[in-house]
Formats: structure tokens, sequence, C-alpha cells
């Protein structure tokens, strides 16, 4: 079977709307992962999306009164595009990530849904707190791939795209070795038959 990057999957989704079922998909775990970050960090505050799509938890983060600025960055031409006619104003940028790194520093950089296509993620989180994170500020990362979650575990086969697989343990452990203090977990949106999203939050060390 042949693999496409995540960036070629997700570009396939922006030009046949998928893009939009992903905000009603994600949009409860975003707003637990903004709650639980904001508490975390001083205002007003600045963010930054990885893997931000057509920019909807930009804007969410926009909107909120807490927050001076709000921008995002993905690897998809197609989804950076929707994201700047939905809202001109706006700044979203083309980044290939990991390589790609903000001229400037956030208080909170939040990422729903990205970490896990890296072949090495926990290298990209040090990367973050070297070059994302203001001191003492805030990174939460949404997870719906977890070997926990078993609903998850075929993705990989059936999209035909690269996903590191790993358990729960394994990523907070993964964060806390990145240099991330603080580190929590939490999981929403569990039902029946569904994990739920794994929620891992932490901090940059203050200067």
């Amino acid at each position: 079977m042949t693999r496409l990057s995540a960036v070629e999957i997700f570009s396939n989704w922006a030009d046949i709307g998928k893009d939009e079922g992903m905000e009603l998909g994600h949009s409860n775990s975003v707003e637990v992962m903004i709650s639980a970050a904001i508490k975390r960090i001083n205002n007003p505050f600045k963010s930054i999306d990885v893997g931000c799509g057509n920019g909807w938890a930009v804007r969410r983060l926009a909107n909120l009164p807490e927050c001076s600025f709000s921008c995002g960055v993905d690897g998809s031409e197609s989804m950076i595009r929707k994201a700047r006619l939905i809202d001109p104003e706006g700044k979203y940028f083309v980044g290939s990530l990991p390589n790609w790194t903000p001229q400037e520093k956030f208080d909170l950089v939040i990422s729903m849904e990205f970490l896990y296509y890296l072949d090495m993620p926990f290298f990209f989180l040090e990367l973050i707190i070297e070059n994302w994170l203001k001191p003492g500020g805030c990174l939460v990362v949404g997870i719906d791939h977890y070997l926990e979650n078993e609903q998850s575990i075929d993705w990989p086969e059936k999209l035909g795209v690269h996903m590191t697989s790993l358990s729960t343990g394994a990523w907070i452990g993964g964060f806390e070795k990145a240099g991330l203090r603080n580190v929590e977990h939490l999981i929403a949106g569990e039902n029946d038959e569904w994990g739920g999203t794994l929620i891992i939050i932490g901090e940059k060390e203050k200067s």
C-alpha cells in the first residue's frame, strides 16, 4: 500500500471540504484543552496552533478576551488557503513541520491531532520548548490515536499514513523527558465505544 504524507492527507481533506468535519469532531476536546491551558498562563496571552487546518481553533482563541494575539501554522497550503479565505485579517503560515520555526515566542502553544504524524514527536517537543515557548509558557496537545484507544489502532493502515503509535504512559514520559514541567493528562469525550481524546499539558520552566 502506498503511504501518503500527512500533508497530502489533509490537503485532500481541505479540497473535498472534510476540514469542516474536523472542527465538529474536535471542538469539544479543544474547548477542554483551552480551558485547562489558560488557567496556567498570565493574561493577556499570545497563542499559536500547530497543525491549524482551516484555522478554526485559531479564531476561537482570538475571540477570547484574554487572548491578545492568535495565529496558526500548517504544512498544507490548501488548509492555509482556506483559513485565509475565512479570516483574511488572521495570521496563518504555511510551514513544513518540524522544520519551520516561528519568528516570536508564545505563552500558549496548542495542537490537536498533529503530533503523532511525526516520525520523532518528542524531538519536535524539544524544538517547541526551545524556539516556540516563552519561559513559563504552556503547551497543550490533543491526541486521539494512542494505544489505549482501541478504535484508533488501525488508522495508519486505513489511511495509509505514518502514525507514531504510543501508550498514554509513553506520551506522558516523552513530554517529561523533553523538558516540560508540571505535566498532567486527562481524557475528554470518553464513552463506551470511544477512548476519548488524550490531552497532555505541560509548562516550560520559568527563567
